[in-house]
């Protein structure tokens, strides 16, 4: 037998050794195994280098309210009750019902705001409404826009579930008064006027209701 031949035959006996010295060590893969368990969140993020923040705040109360405000207290506890409540769809909501109320009332037409009013306001609106007619007086107003729109106040009664929010608006708007012969006795149309007022809305969260009434206004 030559040389080269026995060269190969040694070369591969200490391959064969070297083989099943691994897998004695490192044992084999056959089957099913289970795949590495995964590291947890926040030790994967670390590793990136990556700073974890569980449980932020909710920018959905702290963009309208101060973080630590008793208002976004109450607010966090109505969301707690009612999943559905968002507070940036409610100020939208918050601002039609100012412009389509705030018109009714101008115009003396209640009828189609009466189920979002409180039965108090719906009677205050209605007296004011009638001491105009009283008088001859009727209004000529144009709804403009809204210069600002924001939260007051929030309050939230976990026993009874009614939560009260009060919004701060400057509307602005076109208004005359005429007396009952047309000729206007106050105002102008050519003049654009802020009206400033705070309402108050309220409902009981988590009821079958989704409407808000309003319950107090005032300046």
């Amino acid at each position: 037998m030559n040389s080269p031949i026995i060269q190969l035959i040694v070369l591969a006996g200490i391959a064969v050794f070297l083989v099943l010295r691994l897998r004695g060590v490192l044992g084999t893969r056959e089957g099913f195994e289970k795949p590495p368990a995964p590291l947890p969140a926040n030790e994967s993020a670390k590793r990136r280098g990556l700073e974890v923040i569980e449980g932020g705040p909710d920018h959905d109360i702290i963009d309208h309210v101060a973080e630590d405000s008793d208002s976004a207290k109450a607010i966090a506890r109505m969301k707690a009750i009612d999943r559905s409540f968002n507070v940036g769809e409610f100020l939208k909501g918050a601002r039609s019902a100012y412009e389509m109320i705030l018109m009714a009332f101008e115009r003396g037409e209640l009828a189609s705001v009466k189920p979002f009013l409180s039965q108090e306001i719906y009677l205050a609106f209605l007296e004011v409404i009638e001491g105009r007619k009283e008088k001859g007086l009727t209004i000529d107003a144009n709804f403009v826009g809204l210069a600002e729109i924001a939260i007051h106040e929030v309050e939230f009664d976990e026993t009874s579930r009614e939560a009260d929010v009060s919004i701060r608006f400057v509307g602005e708007l076109t208004s005359v008064v005429r007396d009952a012969g047309g000729e206007i006795v106050e105002g102008s149309l050519n003049e654009i006027k802020r009206q400033k007022d705070i309402w108050t809305f309220s409902r009981v969260m988590g009821s079958d209701d989704p409407n808000w009434q309003l319950v107090a206004t005032g300046e």
